[in-house]
């Protein structure tokens, strides 16, 4: 591929535009839960987009020098390239990027401090820490088989939950129960990636729980998270109904169906392609498809909430 240093294309290519799905499904889940609770409101729902997608582009520019600085992209690198590893994107050039778009996304997020008061400056410090120390640090988190924990707490139950709570003002318990389980759908991304790299992540001393637990667990470990964060989902939403609504009967729960079935059908046939492929450069083309089902899933699970408003 023909790219020319530290040229727009590269940034582009960097900032891994198919991976920005995960910082815009918990926001759009978030912003569908202050609905449900009658409290929407579009421009802190819009400054969380934005400081979201933002630390995305930042995370996976740190993941991209780290990596590359720790020998984990070396020539049988199987992911998409690596813009630092490929010599697209300097390591110096690389780190004032990171500064430049933390710092964009801070100034734009202190937006928030209108509407949560000054704790959201504490949500933006560990929103940075989290950042850096996923890929590099001394105890970084995707090194050392907490990757996925951390995924689900930050794209689960940071981001929905504060999302929700700049417009709510509040944390009721299903915000937590649908953050767990959209986290759990976010991570399926980091699952497929893990899976694929399993081999190659093992010779360079990265231990995500894949390489601890191997192939079958990263093949089944996809599907379930899938089948129980739809299942939770679901489960969450009916209890909710149940406990306040008395109106709320078995027509309206069968209804609620077509959201876990719809995505979980989705994500099956995106397993099933898993299950055929296994190992190589063939699994990046489900990286887009697990993407979409991300979106499907934050979508009807979007619309169910608007739908039942209270």
């Amino acid at each position: 591929m023909e790219v020319e240093k530290n040229s727009v294309k590269a940034w582009l290519l960097a900032a891994r535009p198919k991976t920005l799905a995960a910082a815009v499904v918990p926001v759009m889940v978030g912003s569908a839960l202050a609905y449900y609770y009658g409290s929407f409101k579009v421009v802190p729902a819009l400054a969380c987009l934005f400081f979201a997608v933002m630390m995305q582009i930042a995370a996976n520019l740190i993941n991209d020098l780290y990596d590359f600085l720790k020998g984990s992209d070396g020539e049988n690198r199987l992911g998409p390239l690596r813009a630092t590893a490929q010599g697209w994107i300097t390591p110096e050039c690389m780190r004032i990027g990171i500064l430049v778009v933390v710092v964009i996304a801070s100034l734009v997020g202190s937006v928030l401090l209108f509407y949560g008061g000054f704790r959201m400056i504490f949500v933006g410090a560990f929103c940075v820490v989290f950042a850096y120390f996923y890929t590099s640090g001394p105890y970084p988190l995707a090194y050392n088989g907490l990757g996925d924990v951390a995924v689900v707490l930050f794209f689960g139950v940071v981001a929905v939950g504060f999302t929700c709570y700049v417009q709510l003002l509040e944390w009721p318990w299903l915000v937590t129960a649908v953050g767990i389980t959209t986290g759990l759908v976010v991570n399926t991304l980091l699952v497929l990636n893990n899976y694929r790299d399993r081999d190659t992540d093992k010779e360079s001393g990265k231990r995500t729980i894949i390489v601890r637990l191997g192939e079958k667990f990263g093949r089944f470990f996809y599907f379930w998270s899938g089948i129980l964060a739809a299942t939770a989902a679901y489960l969450s939403l009916v209890f909710d109904e149940m406990s306040e609504d008395a109106s709320f009967g078995t027509f309206d729960i069968t209804l609620l169906l077509a959201f876990p079935v719809i995505y979980v059908a989705f994500h099956y046939f995106t397993w099933r392609r898993i299950c055929v492929i296994r190992e190589g450069v063939r699994l990046n083309s489900l990286i887009g498809e697990t993407s979409r089902n991300m979106l499907v899933f934050s979508v009807l699970l979007s619309v169910s909430l608007i739908l039942l408003c209270r």
